[in-house]
């Protein structure tokens, strides 16, 4: 686990170094505030019919989940039952983690150095999965191109979604700032 209290990571130097001063040159701001920042990291791991079979697929989930993030997963349950589903409310069916400040700077960059160049026949990330306000969506089809996942001791391969939230406010000022970080879009 990460010593939070005294521990700067890498990006977050390279934020405080470069890349204010780049954003402000790029898009004229004023005020140092109104500089577009990294606000948090949503991922998410859903289990799915898997978990409807196996209750113990979303502890397996969960588990995975924690390792990669760095901090404790919290599992997802059933809001409602779907009878075509064989889902029950309050049925366990994933994991989801909020990541901000020192682990999600290091995650991403964990995720762009070292997981997206693992990806098989990678080519680079859509560059158009923004929603509108400054935040960015993807998905991994497997979660072991993580490094501390041990392959070895997998029993299940799991597709996560990664959300990344941003103060920007339009879709431009967040695309350049995920740029600088050097986030491999390929359009």
């Amino acid at each position: 686990m990460l010593d939070t209290e005294n521990y700067v990571p890498r990006l977050r130097t390279k934020f405080d170094a470069e890349i204010k001063a780049a954003m402000k040159e790029e898009f004229g701001y004023s005020n140092d505030m109104m500089i577009p920042r990294l606000d948090k990291i949503v991922l998410n791991i859903g289990a799915g019919a898997e978990a409807v079979r196996d209750s113990k697929k979303a502890k397996s989930a969960q588990d995975d989940l924690t390792a990669i993030a760095g901090q404790k997963a919290v599992v997802t349950k059933a809001k409602k039952s779907i009878a075509g589903f064989r889902v029950r409310e309050g049925m366990p069916l994933g994991a989801k983690v909020t990541l901000r400040g020192a682990r999600m700077y290091e995650f991403l960059d964990r995720l762009i150095t070292i997981a997206l160049p693992r990806v098989r026949d990678f080519r680079g990330v859509n560059g158009k999965s923004f929603d509108g306000r400054g935040n960015y969506a993807m998905g991994l089809k497997e979660h072991i191109v993580f490094p501390e996942i041990n392959f070895d001791k997998v029993d299940e391969v799991w597709g996560m979604d990664i959300i990344i939230c941003t103060t920007a406010q339009t879709d431009a000022e967040a695309k350049a700032l995920l740029k600088h970080f050097n986030m491999p879009f390929n359009s």
